[in-house]
């Protein structure tokens, strides 16, 4: 219940599509990815973590302590950035973190300072002069500034070329052995898999799992064959068939086909999402 972010029986209902009831803990010193298709219901529920919209139910704790009545204290430990997050487009950077700054008390201008030049940031430009990557390597830039315990970022690599991406990883990482606490979503499975320790995943607003991303990959297994071969699997082991270089992949539970004797590889997290997913859509259709 002390640890950096509990949620429990978190929930918001909109029309056509319902969140939750969602609950998950995050452990300290660790980075978790958060994964799942678009309309998951991934950013909602960062929002309604922070206190961007109101759930309909549920509880967040930060270290033990709600966020309503509390807010100053935990804004102070808790860095979030999204890539949807805007400021003044024609107002300096400069500008805008001479406003932000009084902000936070332990802020750290060294720190700041080796942000700017990692991601050479101009401080005399606007927002509106930064391509879409630019501006959330700011954003990221005062996130990293303030001594936050807990970082919370949506699609946090978004837009940004692989030089930036491996920069924002690597900093991410550093961050996480000095202890820091990271959550973040992202479509870019293949960042999760150089740096998450844990897997959050979410279909259709339903939380399928929450375990290590060893122990997520680990559970399952990818046969490649004709589509004969395929459809000769017994279709209750099959979660999910996608058409491959081979002709047809299918994903299975690892203990079915072990039983089975397939001549399978190991599962990618994308190769995994991509399947559960397409057995959703079938099995909704």
């Amino acid at each position: 219940m002390n640890g950096p972010l509990t949620v429990e029986g978190l929930g918001k209902v909109y029309p056509g599509f319902s969140l939750g009831p969602l609950g998950f803990a995050l452990e300290p010193g660790k980075i978790t990815g958060f994964i799942g298709r678009n309309g998951a219901g991934k950013t909602t529920t960062l929002h309604a973590v922070v206190g961007f919209l109101r759930p309909d139910s549920g509880t967040v704790r930060f270290w033990g302590q709600a966020l309503e009545g509390h807010e100053a204290l935990l804004r102070q430990r808790v860095g979030f950035v999204s890539a949807g997050m805007r400021f003044y487009q024609r107002q300096s950077l400069k500008r805008i973190t001479d406003t932000l700054r009084p902000f936070y008390t332990r802020w750290d201008e060294g720190a700041y300072r080796r942000c700017l030049r990692r991601f050479a940031l101009d401080e005399g430009k606007t927002p509106e002069k930064l391509s879409n990557g630019m501006q959330l390597k700011y954003l990221l830039s005062l996130a990293l500034s303030h001594g936050a315990e807990l970082l919370l970022l949506d699609e946090p690599t978004s837009g940004l070329d692989p030089v930036s991406r491996a920069e924002v990883l690597e900093t991410l990482l550093t961050l996480r052995d000095a202890g820091c606490t990271v959550l973040f979503s992202t479509h870019i499975t293949s960042d999760l898999e150089k740096t998450a320790d844990r897997i959050l995943y979410l279909s259709r607003g339903e939380l399928k799992a929450d375990c290590t991303l060893d122990d997520f990959t680990d559970a399952w297994r990818l046969y490649h064959g004709t589509a004969d071969a395929v459809a000769a699997l017994p279709p209750e082991l099959v979660h999910g068939r996608r058409r491959s270089r081979e002709g047809l992949s299918a994903l299975l539970r690892r203990a079915d086909a072990d039983a089975l004797g397939l001549p399978c590889e190991s599962a990618g997290l994308e190769d995994v999402m991509v399947h559960l997913e397409q057995e959703a859509d079938e099995h909704e259709a």
